[in-house]
């Protein structure tokens, strides 16, 4: 056993860094916090769960116990501690992370004290002197209630937007339940996140799990609307308002009334219109370009960037004050490097449901390929991985994908840049730069274009239309291509 622990002259303090014990319980693995002020009965619950597998976090001081909070799972802590009694610990643990199960000691004969634990939300409460075995029971029974109101929070959401949630990290599973926490509050949210991580899928269960659930939800891409169109595209515009305008529009905010209206990537909108959606957001209302009219509006607002857009504000680029409208709630989507104990689940996941999109049979994937890609670094993050799996999946030739697969795939520079399958020959190459005895041009430009197809469905989540959009060609055209491809 590994510690790191100090205890001055008086015995009144004394401080420990995580560790952990190997066990045959290593399926609990879960992080304890433990405060006390007494060095002896810390000690001896230390060991207690060390002993069982857990990993624990222990200190003698509360204010020292709410910077120790990331990723515990369970607290237990003493009611009688001379800085700040339990209860208002665990009101102040709760104010941080509701979902953390409190338990708390109270000495022998407190029933009073353990009613009102119990009504200031505490989990369950335990007496000194304490049994070794109760307090491990005490401690299981919590980590497995946490764990059963995750599993049923993720089931909830999954059935709210029809399809199935993958990632059980710690960064997941505190991402999920600050989801399932602000969902049903009727606030503005802020969704931050490096590009290609899910911010669209979180956008989803923010408006899948309220009120709103069955009004529109409705997205808008900042990024992609020249700004000097941005302002009629949110807000509408009358007939006559600027040139080409032949007849009245609504705007995104109007097709969202009563629902949810998704801004992405929110940062690039000009100084300009950010001023007019501050009003939007604050008063409540819209004018449409060229009018008059002035339009009440109940919409809530999901903004999401990939931008630092405090430090965006700081550096003039971005209003402040429409910032801190935004970011009533901010909620921050890890990037696949933090969670790659997630990569096999998702990946098992995009080869099930990319087989069954393009009527292959069913795919078994190789240890190797697997381990390869969780050492991958994937800057591109889950977009990139499903863009990887997507080409994996339409040139596969067998019943098992492995390491080997991937070199058949020349991964494009960037997840965002020019993208597609270009097809590697294992001929030797002439000096003209033909392949010998590889594929025929017409073979090669249809493995590309295939490619290009399956990457811009991937992309935009299989909405047909929107792939069109990005190819540049009809959805009839799209289609057709489909066909000949069997790509579904």
């Amino acid at each position: 056993m590994k510690t790191a622990a100090a205890v001055d002259a008086t015995g009144a303090r004394l401080d420990t860094d995580i560790m952990s014990r190997s066990s045959s319980r290593d399926a609990l693995a879960a992080k304890i916090l433990l405060v006390d002020d007494d060095p002896g009965v810390l000690f001896t619950l230390r060991e207690i769960l060390l002993d069982r597998g857990f990993e624990v976090v222990a200190t003698a001081s509360p204010e020292e116990a709410l910077s120790k909070l990331e990723g515990v799972r369970a607290a237990l802590v003493d009611y009688a501690m001379p800085t700040m009694d339990g209860l208002t610990l665990l009101a102040a643990i709760h104010e941080r992370d509701e979902a953390i199960p409190v338990i708390v000691l109270t000495a022998h004969g407190s029933e009073r004290l353990a009613v009102a634990a119990m009504k200031a939300g505490a989990h369950d409460y335990l007496t000194k002197p304490f049994d070794i075995d109760e307090v491990a029971i005490a401690i299981e029974r919590a980590v497995e209630l946490r764990r059963l109101r995750e599993t049923n929070l993720r089931l909830k959401a999954e059935a709210a937007i029809g399809r199935k949630i993958v990632g059980d990290s710690a960064p997941m599973r505190r991402l999920l339940e600050a989801v399932g926490r602000v969902a049903g509050k009727d606030i503005t949210v802020l969704v931050r996140g490096e590009t290609g991580t899910g911010k669209e899928l979180i956008a989803t269960l923010l408006h899948a799990q309220s009120h709103r659930s069955q009004k529109p939800l409705v997205r808008f891409n900042c990024a992609a609307i020249p700004g000097e169109l941005a302002e009629a595209e949110l807000f509408g515009h009358a007939k006559g308002a600027f040139t080409g305008a032949q007849q009245a529009r609504r705007g995104f905010f109007a097709l969202a009334d009563g629902g949810t209206l998704v801004l992405d990537e929110v940062g690039e909108l000009s100084l300009a219109v950010q001023a007019k959606l501050l009003r939007a957001i604050q008063e409540g209302e819209i004018q449409p370009v060229g009018s008059g009219r002035v339009d009440k509006i109940d919409v809530r607002i999901v903004a999401s960037t990939n931008r630092d857009l405090l430090a965006e504000a700081q550096a003039g680029r971005f209003r402040e004050d429409l910032y801190y409208r935004l970011a009533v709630v901010e909620l921050v989507v890890p990037p696949l490097r933090d969670r790659r104990e997630d990569i096999a689940s998702l990946v098992e996941e995009m080869v099930r449901r990319y087989a069954e999109k393009f009527g292959s049979n069913a795919l078994r994937l190789s240890p190797r390929l697997i381990e390869h890609l969780e050492k991958k670094p994937w800057p591109g993050n889950v977009r990139q991985l499903e863009n990887t799996i997507a080409r994996l999946v339409a040139l596969a030739d067998g019943d098992t994908l492995d390491l080997s697969d991937l070199s058949d795939l020349s991964e494009p520079d960037s997840p965002d840049g020019p993208g597609g399958v270009q097809v590697v020959s294992s001929g030797q190459a002439s000096e003209a730069g033909t392949p010998e005895d590889g594929p025929s041009l017409k073979e090669q430009v249809e493995a590309f274009e295939r490619g290009l197809i399956v990457r811009a469905l991937a992309t935009s989540g299989g909405n047909q239309s929107e792939a069109a959009r990005r190819l540049g060609t009809s959805r009839p055209t799209l289609i057709d291509k489909m066909r000949r491809y069997r790509l579904g």
